[in-house]
């Protein structure tokens, strides 16, 4: 029986110009670039110019990905996108990223699941396109971590990056099998008991204020291995396959000594896990496009490669996602 699956027809990603190094954080706050380092794998991040926004990044994002997959705004159907620091409170970034290149039709609209946001609206894309209400959608996972960071906090203004990444899904025709080419499932979890473990403390209806980034380490450490392993095992079962199965492992970039324990616990490879958090640090929803924009650019990833994503991010939100390149 044929079924409509979700096929990945480009990439592209957009990093500001600006390179912050520990070694230029060590200048503001108490921390070291051997501390930074051996407890998170970051050696440095990009950061947003003054009056540069997520839309600026989102839109450079989506050009790429566009040009890749060969089409144009009059193209896509829908946007969705995935973002914890939108330009304004509303409109929707998303829109602003539509009249920007060019779209006008269709609907375009965000999705807020902080680190997890990417595998969320790659969800959504999908569906859109399984039920036969879009056939060409752009993706996009973009951040302005800078602006929600506090600057005397060393435990979590290290942590943080900006950056955009996209993809444009197109709809294609398969047998329903994990042999299909595209996205062949996700899998969504929250807690909301967690929140304040990793939260914003502030917001339009409590403080009418932006506030900044709290988290406990720690505990969101011991959280993210145990939930996101679920999450890996859930795609795997889903889809009646083994984790040698997977040519490539993309996590989300938050810190490299979760990606290592995650892959450890499941039993991937070490070779198929793609890396970019020593060089963009934690983007949050930006940061899985971003690796698999590299990945693909650099061709490691190829044509019928089984490519794992997945993401833990406050909420606490997760969830993982299986494509058939």
């Amino acid at each position: 029986m044929s079924v409509r699956r979700s096929v990945v027809a480009g990439t592209g990603a957009y990093l500001p110009e600006k390179i912050v190094t520990n070694a230029d954080l060590a200048k503001i706050v108490d921390t070291s670039d051997e501390w930074v380092l051996e407890r998170t794998g970051i050696a440095e991040r990009r950061m947003v110019a003054d009056g540069e926004t997520t839309s600026d990044l989102a839109v450079k994002a989506a050009e790429a990905a566009m040009a890749a997959a060969g089409v144009t705004g009059e193209d896509i159907d829908l946007i969705v996108l995935a973002t914890t620091t939108p330009d304004y409170t509303f409109p929707a970034t998303a829109t602003q990223v539509q009249h920007r290149i060019g779209m006008t039709r269709g609907a375009a609209f965000d999705v807020q699941a902080v680190c997890s946001g990417f595998i969320y609206a790659l969800n959504v894309a999908d569906n859109f396109i399984k039920v036969g209400q879009a056939n060409t959608v752009l993706v996009i996972g973009a951040e302005t971590m800078s602006r929600l960071l506090d600057w005397t906090d060393r435990t979590t203004c290290v942590l943080f990056g900006d950056g955009a990444g996209a993809l444009v899904l197109k709809a294609g025709e398969g047998d329903g099998t994990s042999a299909d080419r595209g996205v062949l499932s996700s899998h969504l979890y929250s807690d909301g008991r967690l929140r304040e473990l990793l939260y914003v403390d502030g917001g339009p209806s409590t403080t009418q204020s932006t506030g900044h980034l709290r988290m406990q380490g720690k505990e969101v450490f011991k959280h993210a291995v145990t939930n996101i392993s679920g999450a890996i095992t859930a795609a795997l079962d889903a889809n009646n396959l083994k984790p040698d199965d997977v040519a490539w492992f993309v996590p989300h970039q938050a810190n490299k000594r979760i990606l290592d324990a995650t892959a450890r616990k499941i039993g991937l490879k070490p070779e198929s896990v793609v890396m970019t958090v020593a060089k963009h640090g934690n983007t949050s929803a930006a940061s899985i496009p971003l690796a698999l924009h590299e990945a693909v650019a650099d061709g490691r990833v190829k044509r019928n490669d089984l490519v794992l994503l997945e993401a833990m991010g406050g909420g606490f939100t997760w969830g993982s996602s299986l494509i058939r390149w």
